[in-house]
């Protein structure tokens, strides 16, 4: 029998005009996700993509797991292709889901008929096919509130299809739909959660990581790298830019106030962070930040830091709690590598008293001790570059 994969959109289904343009890049992002998996047809119809495999070598099973990422779908399901005749349809449907038929103890029909021309309604296909069902398993029974399984047929336009279950996909929008921002990733639970989020609303991905050497290790930085390949199954490709930190981190230590350490040194994250950005075609910074979750994620201090760039700030989790947030981290699976006990850069020379409330006169007049240009400069020439996919 022949298989394929049943894409089922979400918002984008409620589109105007513009609809083909977000189908185009589901199209376009499906083709990139399973292009190593062996030859695939990936194709639309009546809101609705269709992901077949044509070569005999095609891994179904791993295309399965990874449009499971893919923002955009409501819903996918694998399907057996079947012709449009209520005696093929009956026929492999026992067959197709004969294991699950088998496990279940109620089920009931549902039946989808968007070809008109099938001679057959969607409640006779339903109630034949459940008819036949019952006698080829008999030990079954019809319950219409809380089955155990339902069996959907769709009547369509290229063919009729029968399934089991519809799992949930990754929901909302088309990746690049929504431009590109730039992630400033730490190597903590939340931005990478942070990232996802907006993901998840179409927003393509670069990051930035800044490293300490020698107060921060490789293993840091490779956490980093291995947060950002996680991240990537639901993204797509990535590219990170990594940062020498050390002699800015250390300057602030030196000329600043201890009091004020921590907010300069987010500012200058967002200076350097908007540079990236504008080499790299962002449109917006993310953020991991939770307001009052830390010392400097008060609402001034988030208004100092935000004040050092010019491109709008993203902050999904601004509302959020721990909880909520470590759950969506466990999700993803980046949770336990955010565990992973090596100190990035934010947790270098803490001062012992945060100023939670700073005004920005002083920071700004505490500020004029360092040589903003040649520390900036420095750290954008010291750049690394490094791309990541699945």
């Amino acid at each position: 029998m022949k298989e394929l994969i049943l894409l089922k959109y979400g918002e984008v289904a409620l589109k105007g005009l513009n609809k083909s343009v977000f189908e185009s890049m589901l199209m376009k992002t499906c083709r990139r996700r399973v292009r190593d998996l062996g030859e695939f047809k990936i194709y639309k119809a009546q809101s609705t993509m269709y992901c077949e495999p044509v070569s005999p070598d095609a891994d179904l099973d791993g295309a399965f797991d990874r449009l499971c990422k893919v923002f955009g779908f409501a819903g996918l399901a694998r399907a057996v292709v079947v012709e449009k005749d209520f005696d093929d349809i009956k026929e492999k449907a026992a067959v197709y889901l004969a294991d699950e038929l088998e496990d279940a103890r109620t089920f009931k029909v549902e039946a989808k008929r968007s070809d008109k021309s099938f001679p057959m309604k969607s409640p006779e296909i339903s109630a034949e096919l459940g008819g036949y069902l019952l006698e080829r398993f008999p030990h079954l029974k019809v319950d219409v509130h809380h089955p155990d399984l339902v069996v959907t047929v769709e009547v369509r336009d290229f063919a009729a299809y029968v399934r089991g279950a519809q799992i949930p996909g990754a929901g909302g929008m088309p990746t690049g739909s929504a431009g590109r921002g730039m992630l400033l990733i730490s190597g903590g639970i939340d931005s990478p959660v942070a990232g996802y989020m907006m993901a998840r609303r179409g927003m393509g991905l670069s990051a930035i990581h800044f490293v300490s050497p020698p107060y921060t290790s490789e293993m840091a930085k490779h956490k980093v790298l291995e947060l950002v390949k996680k991240m990537c199954a639901y993204s797509g490709r990535i590219t990170t830019l990594v940062v020498p930190f050390t002699h800015i981190q250390e300057e602030i230590r030196d000329k600043c106030p201890e009091e004020y350490f921590t907010v300069i040194m987010r500012r200058y994250m967002m200076k350097i962070a908007q540079i990236a950005a504008e080499q790299m075609g962002c449109e917006a910074l993310i953020t991991g930040e939770s307001v009052g979750q830390v010392a400097s994620q008060t609402v001034p201090a988030l208004a100092c830091t935000d004040i050092a760039t010019d491109l709008p700030v993203f902050r999904p989790l601004i509302g959020m709690d721990k909880d909520e947030i470590v759950s969506i981290a466990r999700k993803i699976d980046t949770f336990e590598t955010s565990i992973l006990p090596y100190e990035d850069c934010c947790t270098v020379f803490t001062p012992k008293h945060p100023r939670t409330r700073p005004k920005l006169g002083a920071i700004l007049h505490a500020e004029e001790a360092l040589d903003e240009k040649a520390l900036i400069e420095e750290a954008a020439a010291g750049m690394e570059q490094i791309t990541i996919s699945i």
